[in-house]
């Protein structure tokens, strides 16, 4: 970006290694353009913004799975890793293992919990293929999980002083002697 340095009546533009003296007619066009230039780009902001929105929004519904046809629904998952459609799978059966143990109301054991949330990670539209737990449980699950984690990691080992007890009481011993020669 030039700089500009003014002596006296004169205007010295310093760009990169050059340097330039400009008349005062010429430095009413520098703040004209450099004016022009800033409501130009301002604009062009305000112009990127919302089209940059629109099509991330299409983008996403793009890539949304399509749950309306199965012909649909087999098309999107042809563009769908290997790796992701087992998951996927595999959180589907995990779901239906928890029904077919009740007849009434599906519960969840911690086993259960924890494979829900591994298989959810290796499916991008998780949220989509979940039918008998919803999302905000699946991460009020993987919360508890995460602070029981930290919870655990963060206790101290064992109770047991670091120091032996012989240590300690030399340790005793010898300030005892310090004050004594103090004194």
């Amino acid at each position: 970006m030039p700089s500009l340095v003014a002596y006296g009546r004169a205007t010295r533009v310093k760009f990169g290694g050059y340097e330039q003296v400009l008349t005062q007619q010429q430095e009413h066009q520098y703040f004209y353009l450099k004016e022009k230039l800033i409501l130009i780009l301002s604009r062009l902001k305000l112009l990127m913004v919302p089209s940059m929105k629109e099509l991330h929004a299409r983008f996403v519904h793009w890539t949304k799975p399509l749950t309306s046809s199965l012909l649909l629904g087999t098309l999107v998952d042809l563009g769908r890793s290997k790796s992701e459609l087992i998951a996927e799978n595999a959180l589907l059966r995990q779901q239906l293992i928890m029904l077919k143990r009740q007849v009434k109301r599906p519960a969840c054991t911690k086993r259960d919990r924890l494979l829900l949330m591994l298989l959810a990670r290796g499916v991008r539209a998780w949220k989509q293929a979940l039918f008998i737990v919803q999302p905000e449980t699946l991460l009020r699950w993987h919360r508890e999980l995460f602070r029981l984690y930290w919870k655990r990691r963060s206790k101290a080992s064992s109770h047991k002083p670091k120091v032996a007890a012989e240590t300690v009481a030399l340790i005793r011993g010898m300030a005892m002697e310090n004050r004594r020669l103090r004194c």
